[in-house]
């Protein structure tokens, strides 16, 4: 498998970490498909998120893949009034990064990143490695000693089906 930037950041910085490859079904990008085929649990996937505040600008936010954001929060923990997704048109210009391959590390620019903290409640977590079809299983310290995310409480709820 080639490296992806965001390997290639964390070799440098000597954190360790694992690839996990999965096949891709492009009519199912869903966090649920993601972590049966790489065998993690729901709570353990995240996803990554870019955001545009109205005073700081793009960041970005991970939160547990079965969860909604919680723009209110992300809001009053980054300094905004006001947040909101950006469109999935600038994703890729913004971060370098493709829907469903979108990793907090090693994006175009360093954004700042958020993450809630029920990521520390599990020895690994996993995040997408900067393609589809690929996560990175990283022990929430190191991700933390990686993109020094601020850790926020209730970054998410959970979505009724």
């Amino acid at each position: 498998m080639k490296k992806t930037n965001a390997a290639r950041l964390l070799d440098s910085l000597k954190i360790k970490y694992e690839l996990r490859e999965y096949e891709v079904d492009e009519n199912d990008l869903s966090a649920e498909s993601v972590a049966a085929k790489i065998g993690m649990p729901l709570d353990k996937v995240f996803k990554t998120l870019v955001v545009r505040g109205d005073k700081t600008g793009i960041l970005m936010a991970c939160i547990p893949s079965f969860g909604e954001i919680n723009l209110k929060v992300l809001a009053a923990a980054s300094g905004n009034k006001k947040v909101e997704m950006v469109p999935l048109k600038e994703v890729l210009p913004l971060t370098g990064y493709i829907r469903g391959g979108v990793s907090p590390i090693g994006a175009k620019k360093p954004y700042p990143v958020y993450i809630d903290e029920s990521a520390f409640e599990h020895e690994w977590i996993t995040i997408s490695a900067g393609i589809r079809g690929c996560q990175l299983l990283i022990a929430p310290d190191d991700f933390k000693k990686a993109v020094n995310p601020m850790v926020v409480k209730e970054l998410y709820h959970t979505v009724e089906s």
